[in-house]
């Protein structure tokens, strides 16, 4: 069957509710360590070409997915044939986040970085047939960078190549605990917007934030989308312990009782009170610690809502997170391990962890959160795959 017969047979199984989701190509890029492919695949996604410059991080998704060779290209985003890539109904772009991000160097969408989204709308302006959906991601400061001017000439880049668009705030809270709040536009291939505002304002309030809100409202001229979406499920019950990779009290990951007490006095009286009432209320209890510059001093500071902060890695500008263990007569501290890192992403422990520790905190810090992902390819992709039936979209490939 040709990649466009599939297609077209996914295209009328998903109108009509079915299950055979073979045709629901993607190409992925800035794929990374393929979090992404991980999420769509839940929703029943086939990546069928991937992308990302670095060689690292392809060794950690070749690693876990077999057969890498044959879709992903290790190569930089600009040198690649737009010819040469299959046709997909989905194309996703992770664009680099460093130049748009508070822990990063603001230089925006001109920034070394993040200019690679360049590299992807000029492969979608090259293609002989466009993917009906885009989905980009990126952080938070991507919608207040450069005074909001970077995510308005995002929409108004996607808008010029036939795609109207829907935008949504989602955190990683909901799913794991990590707080890692993200931006993701969705674009349509269709020759016209709905405008629909009404729909973006009755939306749950844990899709928005205010910034986003703000962004709308000041490019109602752009072409939207707005469609219909459920809320998020509630935010995670559990905490850290979920998450927490066993080992033994010898391990030499564990701080010596001097690094301990060095990370004591450096914190706050806020900080040591909050450690003693965990002494009280639990038998063994897990907080992130951070170390920060505050007032020209270094400082050790507790994160106290049960998770971890946004994973982010040293390219960033961010430094790695640290677990304090608290029982009622201890206190231990370590570093987070890989593991932890890759299951606050919501990656299964079948994925492999390479033994270079930087390797593997790097590959899952750029990265997305699997389950977020998962959410919104069945909760948005697929309904809009579905809502094509009838309508002017339809498929040519």
């Amino acid at each position: 069957m040709s990649l466009s017969m599939m297609q077209n047979k996914a295209f009328a199984n998903a109108s009509k509710g079915e299950g055979d989701y073979s045709g629901l190509t993607c190409a992925e890029y800035f794929a990374g360590i393929g979090l992404v492919r991980l999420g769509l695949e839940q929703a029943g996604w086939n990546i069928v070409f991937s992308n990302d410059w670095s060689h690292s991080k392809f060794k950690m998704y070749s690693a876990h997915f077999k057969n890498s060779d044959s879709h992903y290209r290790v190569q930089d985003i600009f040198s690649i044939c737009p010819f040469s890539i299959p046709n997909t109904l989905l194309a996703t772009a992770s664009f680099p986040c460093i130049d748009l991000s508070l822990a990063g160097n603001l230089r925006g969408l001109d920034g070394e970085h993040s200019s690679a989204f360049w590299g992807f709308t000029q492969i979608l302006d090259q293609q002989l047939t466009k993917p009906k959906l885009v989905m980009l991601e990126n952080v938070s400061g991507w919608i207040t960078s450069n005074g909001g001017h970077d995510f308005r000439i995002v929409i108004q880049e996607l808008n010029r190549l036939g795609y109207v668009c829907d935008v949504l705030a989602v955190d990683a809270a909901h799913f794991v605990p990590q707080s890692r709040p993200r931006i993701f536009v969705i674009g349509v291939e269709r020759s016209s917007a709905n405008q629909d505002i009404f729909a973006f304002s009755r939306r749950s309030s844990c899709l928005k934030t205010k910034s986003l809100e703000k962004a709308v409202l000041a490019n109602l001229d752009l072409n939207w989308y707005f469609s219909e979406i459920p809320p998020l499920p509630s935010k995670v019950k559990t905490d850290l312990s979920s998450v927490i990779e066993s080992l033994s009290e010898e391990d030499e990951r564990w701080w010596s009782d001097d690094e301990v007490d060095r990370h004591l006095k450096m914190m706050s009286p806020v900080n040591l009170n909050y450690l003693k009432e965990l002494q009280v209320a639990s038998p063994c209890s897990y907080c992130a610690m951070y170390r920060r510059v505050r007032q020209g001093k270094q400082r050790a500071e507790l994160r106290k809502d049960g998770l971890a902060g946004c994973l982010r890695t040293a390219r960033g500008g961010s430094s790695r997170q640290m677990l304090v263990r608290v029982e009622k007569n201890s206190i231990r501290m370590r570093l987070m391990t890989p593991r932890e890192y890759a299951r606050l992403q919501g990656v299964p422990d079948s994925y492999p962890i390479p033994s270079q520790a930087n390797q593997a905190l790097t590959g899952f810090g750029d990265a997305v959160c699997v389950p977020a992902v998962a959410w919104i390819a069945g909760n948005i992709l697929n309904p809009l795959i579905k809502s094509f039936q009838g309508s002017n979209l339809i498929l040519q490939n």
